[in-house]
């Protein structure tokens, strides 16, 4: 009774993982596929072979990164010492740093995560084999190029759908991470907004002894507005290009290259839905840095494997023996 009634209203409102389970297996539309193709090694790098995802070659992107979580910890500890003296509400304070935790929890996820690489085993998916009437390859990985990916002399791998590398991240932004970059720009966005507004209301509207701040205290805001407002300009702008990305399918790298070419009017890309950044899951994974779960994940990626394409061929012919299935995988593969 009650707990299907909530089951039912969580799946209407995409909050329910049950109506896609109900489409999974031999005779749905989609199958799960949980196989762990990541390397098992616990090194840190941008190789194939590194099991956990880290830029250490850029220095300064280093250092930027660190800077962020520097400030947004001085904020965070600012907005506490007022809190302490009496000048802002227990309850604005807290909100506010758990604002700032989901901000350090995006960027964490945002830097520690595979952009979304281009393997040297990458081959074209079905429907570009079929219709896509030129592919490419990159020359420095020596290996296929998905449309839209770009190589990166930092990272020096080639990224699907590789927006621009980003210094304060320490890491591109693609296919793999662009969620967790989009929530730490709306959580930085949140954080100089609502600081602003704290300050403001103590500045303007709190006229007890206790607003009176310290000297200390005093040379802490200001350096905090200044900060805060500087962010606020930086986000917004980053907001609006990276929506605006959505919102065409034209990235950065892409976007600059046409304009320079002056063929911004002959753009015949597609809007990227939301499930292609924020997954399938629900709409309860959104605000949290979470790896989404894609419905298609070569057609977000562009690519497909030959790993892939044998466990996809084991799952439609579970009769096949493996000398068929691999035979016509690399008939798949061949030019």
């Amino acid at each position: 009774g009650m707990m299907s009634s909530c089951t039912s209203c969580l799946s209407s409102c995409g909050c329910s993982g049950e109506a896609m389970r109900k489409e999974e297996g031999p005779d749905g539309l989609y199958y799960r596929d949980d196989f762990n193709d990541s390397p098992m090694s616990c090194s840190l790098g941008t190789s194939e072979e590194d099991g956990i995802w880290m830029n250490t070659s850029d220095q300064a992107g280093t250092i930027m990164a660190f800077l962020v979580w520097f400030l947004l910890l001085y904020s965070a500890l600012t907005i506490t010492f007022l809190a302490d003296t009496g000048g802002i509400p227990d309850a604005l304070a807290m909100a506010y740093v758990i604002l700032c935790a989901l901000a350090l929890a995006s960027h964490a996820k945002t830097t520690l995560t595979d952009p979304g690489t281009i393997p040297t085993s990458a081959v074209p998916t079905e429907v570009q084999r079929r219709f896509q009437e030129k592919l490419s390859m990159c020359s420095q990985c020596q290996s296929f190029k998905p449309p839209f990916s770009h190589h990166c002399r930092i990272c020096n791998r080639c990224i699907s759908r590789m927006d621009h590398h980003c210094p304060w991240m320490n890491n591109c932004i693609g296919s793999g991470n662009m969620k967790h970059f989009l929530l730490f720009l709306v959580y930085t966005w949140s954080c100089s907004v609502f600081s602003l507004l704290l300050l403001g209301w103590n500045y303007f509207f709190c006229a007890v002894e206790e607003c009176t701040f310290t000297l200390v205290l005093t040379q802490l805001v200001r350096l905090m507005t200044i900060l805060s407002i500087g962010a606020f300009l930086f986000t917004s702008s980053m907001l609006m290009n990276v929506f605006y990305g959505l919102m065409t399918g034209i990235g950065t790298i892409d976007r600059l290259k046409k304009k320079a070419q002056n063929s911004m009017h002959d753009s015949d890309e597609e809007p990227i839905p939301l499930e292609d950044v924020f997954g399938i899951q629900g709409y309860h994974t959104w605000p949290f840095p979470v790896d989404p779960i894609f419905t298609d994940y070569d057609c977000v990626m562009g690519y497909s494997t030959p790993q892939r394409l044998l466990r996809e061929q084991m799952k439609e012919n579970p009769q096949s023996d493996d000398y068929s299935i691999a035979t016509s995988v690399r008939e798949y593969m061949r030019p």
